[in-house]
């Protein structure tokens, strides 16, 4: 979906590697916050501060986009996300205004598991994913009805493009 070429994800690693690197800092931090606040506190900032993550780098990568933002342009960092078979998906539309596909195997939500952190991983990485639309292209918006993350057989993503939701993000 992507090529070596777009400037929004050159020199970018995948998000996969990247996420694993987040939780390993975040993990002892989480730990800490749950003996000494306990685990609902520990989770809501861990949520908003994640919230907030994603959409300074959702803003990161629309100011990288030559020629401004689109569905298609999302569509085209979607590599970042299955790099190093992050993810196993199936897209089942993709055009201008929609963005359809099902994720049969996420290997984020086997990463976080893994490091212990399962109870946390729908904050570290599913939150993220309609939050990143926020900063990168407001016109976007997710549904989602379930997760790998949260159990379910498979994630069920459908991005929308509305081009009056909201004015697009311009450069200063």
């Amino acid at each position: 979906m992507s090529d070596q070429n777009n400037p929004a994800t050159q020199g970018e690693i995948g998000i996969l590697a990247r996420r694993t690197i987040e939780a390993g800092i975040i993990k002892p931090v989480y730990e800490e916050m749950k003996a000494e606040i306990g685990e609902e506190k520990a989770k809501a900032i861990i949520d908003s501060a994640i919230r907030k993550a994603a959409i300074a780098a959702g803003a990161a990568f629309a100011a990288k986009t030559p020629g401004g933002t689109s569905l298609r342009t999302f569509q085209d960092l979607q590599s970042l996300w299955t790099q190093d078979d992050a993810l196993t998906i199936e897209v089942t539309k993709a055009t201008d205004s929609e963005f359809h596909y099902r994720v049969d195997r996420c290997r984020y939500a086997e990463t976080y598991r893994a490091m212990g952190l399962g109870d946390i991983g729908h904050l570290l990485s599913c939150n993220r994913d309609g939050t990143f639309c926020t900063g990168y292209d407001p016109r976007i918006t997710l549904k989602r009805t379930q997760t790998v993350m949260e159990g379910a057989s498979h994630c069920d993503f459908q991005y929308s493009f509305d081009p009056e939701a909201a004015p697009v993000k311009t450069s200063p």
